[in-house]
């Protein structure tokens, strides 16, 4: 049974996880058989947001306990997870991976990395175990990789594709229900919600993902 991992982020697409990318990438895990270890950097949000008023709100909360509400059961702090003991690891989307994982909604190119974050991707890249990177997510393997020339998607966003650029990285235009594949590094990304927009759609983009991290982990 392959072990794979996922990283969230917090709860909620403004500020943390996007829930239904996170949902979605789940489920497909457990239809394919793998033992999931959800985990999450043990951190306060940088912004936390009000879903329903899609506003910024004066309070603190901790990125490992608002991601635990997705996991619905056991998530542990990633600064304990080594890549000896994952087959793969898989990143959702969700504007917590671009300021809560890293600050690249921030500084863009020149962001910094949560450094177990940083540490567990690199650590993965060198034993050449599969990468996974939903939506937004996909400028983490940017940032982490793209001095090795990976390839990699955030859908047709040609700002965010031109600030990816930068970081060495290549970036290729992808339609939502399709996915990219550096069969080289073992990196798969898919856009999600970066296109949308229905859940449908996103959902087939995102199995074949998952399909293919499960194929390069057997």
């Amino acid at each position: 049974m392959a072990k794979i991992g996922v990283v969230l982020s917090g709860c909620g697409f403004l500020d943390g996880s996007e829930i239904h990318e996170a949902t979605l990438t789940l489920l497909h895990l457990d239809r394919l058989g793998a033992e999931i270890v959800f985990m999450a950097p043990d951190n306060n949000d940088i912004d936390v947001t009000d879903h329903y008023k899609k506003q910024p709100v004066q309070e603190k909360r901790n990125i490992l306990a608002e991601s635990a509400r997705i996991a619905r059961t056991d998530i542990v702090d990633i600064a304990s997870v080594e890549a000896s003991q994952l087959d793969a690891l898989v990143f959702p989307g969700g504007f917590g991976a671009a300021i809560n994982l890293c600050d690249w909604a921030l500084k863009g190119e020149n962001c910094d990395v949560n450094p177990d974050v940083e540490r567990l991707i690199k650590d993965m890249h060198q034993a050449k175990k599969p990468l996974g990177f939903l939506c937004i997510a996909p400028v983490l393997a940017a940032r982490v990789l793209g001095s090795s020339g990976v390839t990699l998607t955030i859908g047709n966003d040609e700002n965010t594709a031109s600030v990816i650029a930068k970081t060495g990285a290549k970036h290729e235009v992808c339609d939502v229900d399709q996915a990219v594949f550096d069969e080289e590094n073992l990196i798969a990304t898919t856009p999600a919600y970066m296109i949308g927009p229905s859940i449908s759609k996103v959902d087939q983009g995102i199995s074949k993902l998952v399909q293919k991290l499960m194929d390069w982990s057997k």
